[in-house]
């Protein structure tokens, strides 16, 4: 043919209606089997396929499912976890032929960015990271008909389907083994309180430090970022009498923190020892490599993305818990040095 063909030269070949070539190209159900194989063949045979925009025309869908994120949009290429995260479900809607919308809002507009999403009928689904105390979108989203997955284990029952990861065991078994090796004075970096996995995450090590009947340690705010895991790491350095290990609430914050302690004359880790968390691909490159507990964000990415897609298409989908979380020991941590 000297022009592209069209949903009407494939009815024409394989002698049904142009509804019909729509529903066998969306498996819709009702046609027989060897209309169907007429339709796909002459499809085949002409070279044609539907575009995203029709497919999602005669189907109501967007063919998008959405990730905002409520922090400032310079951050994300800091944070190594979102973009495994994001490679994670682009190995699932790659399959399915759908699309991956990223919004970056201001924590102040953030609900009016879900309400734009859900008027402009431009995304199926969302998934809800960062989960909160209190968090007031798993309403939002109930209200505004916009089937969701929550990313993380939420503390109180949120209605929503959840996909699940017990980050506890990882941080307790960081403490214990900083404390095999010596360190008694361990201190911790955390995540903004706020987040539910960063609070559980900070009661995982008093929890450790209380069950091996140690006094409690020294907390500091870290946000999950590089600054403020280097402005609590000088702080902790400036101690009387600082720690002998930190432990993390990110990787990124750990990175920072070694840095700083090494420019502070500090060998790592004869001196310091540092544990992280999230173990991102760079954590085995850093100078010493980094010890840190491993959740596997890509895994993460594309469970949520095989939940919220059978959530779409059927209407529902169960909850996933994902294997815990584990520590990789590496250079970072060795005995703790003789004061």
């Amino acid at each position: 043919m000297s022009r592209r063909p069209t949903i009407g030269d494939v009815a024409s070949l394989a002698g049904v209606s142009r509804a019909t070539v729509s529903f066998v190209l969306n498996n819709r159900p009702g046609v027989a089997s060897d209309t169907q194989r007429r339709v796909r063949a002459a499809a085949e045979e002409l070279g044609w396929t539907p575009s995203s925009s029709a497919r999602a025309l005669s189907t109501g869908r967007a063919r998008a499912v959405g990730l905002v994120l409520a922090r400032e949009p310079e951050l994300l290429g800091t944070d190594p976890f979102f973009p495994a995260f994001m490679a994670g479900i682009e190995t699932v809607i790659s399959e399915t032929g759908d699309g991956l919308m990223l919004q970056m809002s201001r924590p102040e507009d953030e609900v009016d960015t879900y309400r734009r999403l859900a008027a402009d009928r431009r995304v199926d689904g969302v998934f809800l990271t960062d989960l909160r105390h209190d968090d007031i979108r798993p309403a939002l989203v109930a209200e505004l008909g916009l089937p969701a997955v929550a990313v993380g284990t939420p503390d109180s029952g949120t209605g929503l389907p959840s996909v699940g990861l017990d980050d506890r065991p990882a941080v307790r078994e960081a403490v214990r083994h900083l404390i095999e090796l010596g360190h008694r004075d361990i201190a911790y970096v955390a995540g903004p309180e706020e987040f539910v996995h960063a609070r559980r995450r900070s009661q995982a090590w008093r929890d450790a430090l209380a069950d091996a009947g140690l006094p409690k340690g020294t907390l500091l705010p870290g946000g999950f970022t590089a600054e403020g895991g280097a402005v609590a790491t000088r702080r902790l350095l400036r101690q009387p009498s600082p720690p002998t290990a930190i432990v993390y609430g990110n990787d990124l914050s750990a990175t920072a923190g070694m840095a700083v302690a090494q420019d502070a004359g500090l060998r790592l880790p004869e001196d310091l020892s540092v544990v992280g968390f999230d173990d991102v691909p760079l954590a085995s490159y850093t100078n010493p490599s980094l010890t840190t507990c491993r959740s596997n964000p890509v895994s993460w990415g594309r469970a949520s993305a095989q939940a919220l897609v059978e959530l779409i298409e059927t209407g529902s989908t169960s909850d996933q818990e994902l294997e815990p979380a584990t520590l990789v020991v590496r250079g970072s941590t060795g005995p703790a040095p003789v004061r």
